[in-house]
């Protein structure tokens, strides 16, 4: 027996993911562009450091799914706001689960005038799992500042 959901409902199931990833885009460009202010006023150490503390404005916070990561254009980890053991972590040659080599992707796109959006598969700290995420990431000051959002 076949299950079949009426159309609407299927454009709901469909649409109501789109939508709320369509949401959180412009807060993760605002939060990176936050960071590219805060560093320019503060300076990098500062900024670095902002990131990594478990209370800062840029990490991972329970109800508050975003953050900044940072790195260095070599894909050095220089902050990480959800993972601060990965600070001095090369991850040029980091995969995700589809084999995609996407800091790489990471940092050629920030250095794009304007940045942009890298799409992969990342683990969510919010609950452990493997799941579609796109990024925005900026270039400043030689090092590279993202925003993911899980879809």
């Amino acid at each position: 027996m076949r299950l079949r959901l009426p159309v609407p409902l299927l454009v709901l199931a469909v649409a109501l993911p789109l939508a709320s990833q369509a949401s959180e885009r412009p807060k993760a460009e605002a939060l990176v562009k936050e960071g590219v202010a805060f560093l320019k006023a503060q300076g990098k150490d500062a900024f670095i450091a902002e990131v990594q503390k478990g209370t800062g404005r840029f990490h991972f916070k329970p109800g508050n799914p975003l953050y900044l990561f940072v790195y260095d254009t070599k894909g050095i980890t220089l902050a990480h706001g959800a993972t601060p053991g990965a600070a001095g972590a090369n991850r040029w040659g980091m995969k995700d689960p589809d084999g995609k080599l996407f800091i790489q992707e990471i940092i050629q796109v920030a250095q794009r005038k304007g940045g942009g959006w890298v799409d992969y598969k990342f683990p969510n700290p919010a609950n452990g799992k493997v799941e579609d995420k796109t990024s925005y990431c900026l270039a400043e000051n030689g090092i590279v500042i993202g925003c993911g959002i899980y879809k």
